[in-house]
């Protein structure tokens, strides 16, 4: 083809841009990847581009101001924390996402991170490692089955988490207030308060955007509230989590531990004293990786791009008010 589209990928968590690149090829655009995805370098970038496709680096105002030519921005995940969307509406672009991906990854190592936190396998593990073969380390462990999980937020992976957590015996509430009670109880759960979610749950799974809502919405009161016996488990955003009253709860035994695949900051400071309690679980912010998840990811988003530079509707579009605009620069 003879097009000239370009389009630039700011950073990307997987080993290789290829399904990417392939996708894009077919409408005859390229793709150019980023070297570091710092802001400096994007500017520069920016102005050429006809489409940008982002993982986890920002796109604030003054990245999405400079890419003049730019008819859409592509965000490889589901979250839009880290992309500009009324900035991005306000210029004229479309924004999309991939919402249906990584669902069963995610909604899995959710699972996983309470069974290890509830049955203390990391804590065994590393015992035995070092020559420890006791089955009393830690405190006291409690049976599963008949305990309450409450879920925060009823997107894809919320509703996902519900029938692996009642195959554990689980009883589920879930607290999402834009989400009509008879929905929830159409998929075995019952709709609560945050505050009733928080006193009787003995679990809390999180699957929820960063949000100015959202934001640190588990704090020192919070910890409070919940059981002293009851554990966190955060595989969506670590902005939601305030980490200094979340380390305080778990070292003064507000609540019994955390499962967490998301930090506010990442990668963590060495010194960081959350990473030194006995009663957390962290893993690399890995909950959406498996072989099938990022291929999904990859050309879906890619996918998204070729749609707009031709002319079509993306299947996943996050800001449908650009459409109506007069300044919308794709050409449906």
């Amino acid at each position: 083809m003879a097009n000239n589209w370009k389009t630039l990928i700011t950073d990307y968590a997987w080993h290789s841009i290829e399904p990417e690149r392939q996708v894009l090829a077919e409408i005859g655009a390229e793709l150019i990847a980023a070297e570091t995805g710092d802001e400096a370098e994007l500017l520069t970038l920016a102005p050429t581009m006809d489409g940008i496709l982002t993982c986890w680096k920002p796109l604030r105002e003054p990245v999405i101001a400079a890419a003049t030519k730019c008819q859409i921005i592509g965000r490889c995940g589901i979250g839009l924390d880290n992309i500009d969307v009324e900035v991005a509406t306000e210029h004229g672009i479309v924004v999309t996402n991939v919402p249906a991906y990584c669902v069963d990854e995610v909604s899995d190592h959710a699972m996983g991170l309470l069974l290890a936190c509830a049955r203390k396998i990391p804590r065994f593990n590393r015992a035995v490692r070092d020559g420890v073969w006791d089955q009393n380390i830690g405190p006291a462990m409690h049976r599963i089955r008949g305990k309450t999980l409450g879920i925060i937020g009823f997107g894809r992976i919320g509703q996902a988490i519900i029938p692996k957590a009642k195959a554990f015996g689980l009883t589920i509430n879930v607290c999402s207030p834009r989400t009509d009670p008879e929905r929830i109880r159409q998929h075995g759960a019952q709709k609560v308060s945050f505050q009733e979610l928080l006193t009787r749950s003995d679990f809390i799974t999180i699957h929820a955007p960063l949000t100015t809502e959202t934001e640190h919405l588990f704090s020192v009161a919070e910890f409070r509230a919940m059981k002293p016996t009851a554990f966190l488990i955060n595989t969506a955003r670590g902005g939601i989590v305030d980490t200094t009253a979340l380390t305080e709860a778990l070292r003064n035994g507000d609540i019994a531990g955390a499962g967490l695949d998301v930090l506010e900051t990442e990668p963590p400071e060495s010194d960081t004293e959350l990473l030194t309690l006995e009663n957390v679980v962290v893993t690399p912010h890995v909950a959406f990786i498996s072989e099938e998840s990022i291929l999904d990811l990859e050309v879906t988003a890619a996918r998204c791009v070729a749609q707009v530079l031709t002319g079509q509707l993306p299947e996943s579009i996050v800001n449908p008010s650009v459409l109506k605009q007069p300044n919308l620069r794709a050409n449906f």
